[in-house]
């Protein structure tokens, strides 16, 4: 790069407009895909430069960037038309859930934002793990997730996780760990003998149609179609892996599974005002009086906090077990402050 922190960036996917917005830097982006929606001002603030398997070269080097950030084999071509002319580029290559926390973690770093994005990921961290941890006593149904119809397209790694993570279980998880499509093609006989209780689909931007899934020959004998459980899951909450699969996304497959997290435990916000959208839920007295015994450095052990308090901070990203207790006992775990809880305070950091 000619510059750090880059100062004009282009973004050839969602994820990392998306996260670039959560971190608050979006004045940094020059230019973005024709498919950002995340946030929807991004569609009026941005001029639009791409595809995503074909840019406009001309009009991506006439934006004189410092950093182009792209995604995956698909954009490998553009990468080298972009080397070849002299920009430095990023392409980032992930397919799974550590993938899309690590790459918020190097957006931040790119820009020089780290403790923002260290924030940012502690919190969907926290609620990945606490929905996880409530659901591991649910019944666990089959789940197929159909990425494309013609052919099936069975669902990509970091799909398959969050539905894991959901409480449902991948009829077809080996599939998952593929990162090409070509290679999670399934046949209508193998969805059949897999029998899902639920189908999820999401058909790249295409609408799904659920009459059409239902009336595959054969299928009406699978349980997800005898119960009507066919649910379309929109492709920017799911199939762009970054912010909006770990928030919205996890929520439409929660939902889907009639999971009742989704009333108790609200997913981390969506993107448009940087750090301070992160704390979107009002901090009562209680909870305010709780979160102020706990300590920036150090950590604090879980049987000074109430525990209903406790496992509220946990579930907003406001704290993070830094320590575990030897012999297992949770409540001894050790507990500190997350910047996002700094952000909360309005900056206060005086014991109560």
């Amino acid at each position: 790069m000619r510059r750090f922190p880059p100062a004009r960036i282009v973004c050839l996917t969602e994820e990392t407009v998306e996260t670039l917005y959560l971190l608050g830097e979006q004045d940094r982006i020059v230019g973005v895909s024709g498919y950002a929606v995340r946030p929807p001002q991004v569609r009026r603030e941005k001029p639009r430069v791409s595809a995503f398997a074909s840019a406009d070269i001309p009009k991506v080097l006439a934006l004189d960037p410092d950093l182009v950030l792209t995604f995956s084999d698909l954009q490998a071509g553009i990468v080298a038309d972009l080397v070849r002319a002299g920009v430095a580029v990023h392409a980032f290559n992930h397919r799974d859930v550590a993938g899309i926390l690590a790459m918020i973690r190097t957006v931040g770093a790119l820009v020089d934002a780290r403790d923002k994005a260290e924030a940012l990921v502690h919190g969907y961290e926290a609620r990945l793990a606490s929905v996880a941890e409530q659901a591991r006593e649910r019944p666990r149904p089959r789940v197929y997730f159909e990425e494309w119809d013609e052919p099936l397209i069975s669902g990509i790694g970091w799909v398959s996780e969050l539905v894991g993570i959901a409480g449902g279980d991948d009829v077809f998880p080996d599939l998952a760990r593929q990162a090409a499509a070509k290679d999670r093609i399934v046949t209508a006989e193998a969805v059949l003998a897999a029998s899902p209780e639920v189908i999820l689909a999401s058909w790249c931007g295409k609408k799904v149609v659920p009459s059409r899934i239902a009336g595959r020959p054969g299928w009406s004998a699978i349980p997800a179609v005898a119960q009507g459980r066919i649910i379309e899951i929109k492709s920017p909450l799911i199939l762009q892996p970054g912010p909006a699969a770990l928030t919205d996304g996890l929520d439409a497959i929660l939902q889907a599974l009639d999971h009742p997290l989704l009333d108790v435990s609200p997913s981390p916000p969506s993107p448009g005002a940087g750090l301070a959208a992160a704390t979107p839920w009002r901090l009562t007295d209680g909870h305010r009086a709780q979160l102020l015994k706990v300590p920036d450095e150090g950590w604090i052990e879980a049987t000074r906090l109430d525990a209903r308090s406790l496992e509220v901070l946990v579930r907003r990203g406001w704290i993070r077990r830094v320590h575990s207790d030897p012999l297992g006992r949770t409540r001894h775990d050790g507990y500190r402050r997350t910047e996002v809880a700094r952000v909360a305070l309005n900056g206060t950091t005086r014991p109560s």
